[in-house]
């Protein structure tokens, strides 16, 4: 995961992180419940509550990566800035009805990794294949 030169770069490995939709989606779907959580607690002034916030984003969105993509969340293993700014656009995307186009990126972004490590051979295999091996 090193070596990113921009932000650009790393979005495209954070996003082939979360190649299923359902992972995205646990993402989209824990951020904004934690940040409800946390307004919630700054608006009733519940220190403990606001405690919560980080949890409630973070748990369900990390459980995903271990249990739906079978990996590790990208915020363990860099930058967590960038991992968060990554979060944050994969969210904004979302919310402007792209997740389709993020699925792409990820196929993209997967494809050309598992051609650098096969030394240059490209095996490319169709939807079924790939469900059936899933």
């Amino acid at each position: 995961m090193d070596g990113f030169e921009n932000f650009e770069g790393f979005f495209r490995y954070y996003i082939s992180q979360h190649s299923k939709s359902a992972t995205r989606w646990v993402h989209f779907a824990s951020t904004h419940a934690g940040v409800l959580l946390g307004l919630t607690a700054l608006v009733r002034r519940k220190p403990l509550l606001l405690l919560a916030a980080p949890v409630t984003i973070y748990g369900p969105a990390f459980l995903s990566h271990y249990v739906l993509e079978k990996n590790s969340p990208v915020t363990l293993k860099g930058n967590p800035f960038w991992a968060m700014r990554g979060d944050l656009r994969m969210i904004a995307t979302m919310w402007r009805g792209g997740d389709a186009e993020l699925g792409r990126i990820a196929q993209e972004e997967l494809e050309r990794s598992a051609e650098l490590e096969s030394g240059g051979i490209t095996i490319r295999i169709n939807e079924e294949t790939a469900a059936a091996a899933s």
